[in-house]
């Protein structure tokens, strides 16, 4: 069988995918990758309307930020009152008198993605802890000194002119969904192998003759249409536990497919 067979089969024949225990292993790990894609794609979705909002409310930012520039470590400017700006996506601090800290900054953020702060010493970077930040970058708090090299010719006019003037390159939601991906991959893995000691409990008690492994590719293919589904579903509602839906639809689809199965006599 295969790859594109088993695809086929695992949404409209469900009673075939019994067979698929005789798919190679390798083949069987290149398919969980591909199913691994697709339930990336809500991730990715998420990623780049955040992105999009983000870089539409920055050009808005870069009409309030004033003049400065960094001497010795430190934001230099006549505009010595600090303020807070907000926008739908963005909270924009300038402080530079000292009064505000990173972890203000990250307190701020109540129903925005993302807090910045112009700090006297420090730039900070606040993102919103969820599933897609945390899959791709791993931290949601970012600290950089105005003595890092990057920092050292940061002026007023070069943060509005790269604020209202960015574009996000082409390449960045493959860039994110292949980075999605590997989280996706993990979950699905985890998720998968749980269902499969469920339904290698099921196969001993009606007495099927596959072993664990065999059960595994099955409740695999088994997952390709819950995937699918769950991953439609969480495009359009972030909130849905798309796990539970594919573990528990997987192993019904599975139980279709054993049906047949031979068994021990």
């Amino acid at each position: 069988m295969t790859l594109l067979q088993l695809a086929k089969n695992s949404i409209m024949h469900f009673n075939k995918l019994k067979d698929a225990k005789n798919i190679g292993f390798g083949k069987i790990i290149i398919y969980l990758l591909l199913l691994s894609l697709i339930a990336a794609i809500p991730i990715t979705l998420q990623v780049r309307n955040v992105f999009s909002d983000i870089q539409s409310d920055g050009a808005e930012i870069a009409e309030q930020i004033p003049d400065f520039t960094i001497e010795d470590g430190q934001i230099q400017t006549e505009e010595q009152q600090g303020f807070i700006y907000q926008t739908d996506s963005i909270i924009f601090t300038f402080d530079p008198e000292g009064q505000r800290t990173a972890d203000d900054i990250s307190t701020d953020m109540i129903g925005n993605f993302l807090s910045v702060g112009l700090l006297q010493n420090e730039a900070v970077l606040s993102l919103q802890s969820n599933e897609a930040t945390e899959s791709i970058l791993g931290d949601n708090q970012f600290e950089f000194s105005y003595t890092d090299e990057q920092f050292q010719n940061l002026s007023g006019e070069e943060l509005r002119n790269e604020l209202s003037q960015s574009q996000l390159p082409w390449w960045t939601p493959l860039m994110v969904l292949l980075v999605a991906t590997y989280p996706s991959f993990i979950n699905l893995i985890v998720t998968l192998l749980i269902a499969s000691i469920i339904a290698n409990l099921y196969s001993r008690i009606r007495r099927v003759k596959n072993r664990f492994l065999d059960n595994l590719k099955i409740m695999i293919a088994s997952a390709t249409l819950p995937i699918i589904i769950g991953a439609i579903i969480n495009c359009f509602s972030a909130s849905f536990d798309s796990t539970t839906f594919v573990a528990i639809l997987s192993f019904f689809i599975f139980t279709q497919a054993t049906k047949s199965a031979k068994k021990i006599e």
